[in-house]
């Protein structure tokens, strides 16, 4: 499996920008679908956004579309989320994940992923 490491999360007020970053050692990281969820206090895990190994498709769900932009650089194993435009309702733990076999038609789905990272806090203030 290979090993995932978030950095970047902060507060910040709403309208503002984050980028997160999630760095991927142990495994040839080009090979792994990549994602990020987030899970806010007291609700579910869910899908934000996935990548695919390329980085030529991207997926994300209505809420973040336009706003937050996922990216990938295979060189560095790293995976990003840029989130601008920031909502009080954007506050959560995000999670990056790896699914060794790539994207498949149920990318939004938790377990489908083989690898997690420990999670970075987001908040976003009023």
């Amino acid at each position: 499996q290979v090993q995932l490491v978030e950095s970047g999360g902060g507060l910040e007020q709403a309208g503002g920008s984050l980028r997160l970053s999630c760095s991927g050692s142990g495994r040839t990281f080009s090979n792994y679908g990549m994602a990020w969820f987030r899970q806010a206090p007291g609700k579910e895990r869910e899908f934000v956004a996935a990548i695919t190994r390329s980085g030529g498709s991207t997926y994300y769900t209505d809420s973040v579309k336009g706003r937050f932009t996922i990216s990938r650089d295979n060189a560095r194993n790293t995976v990003y989320l840029q989130m601008n435009s920031l909502k009080p309702e954007d506050t959560a733990i995000y999670y990056c994940a790896a699914n060794y076999v790539g994207l498949n038609h149920r990318f939004a789905d938790a377990d489908e992923y083989d690898s997690w990272g420990q999670g970075t806090q987001v908040t976003v203030s009023s």
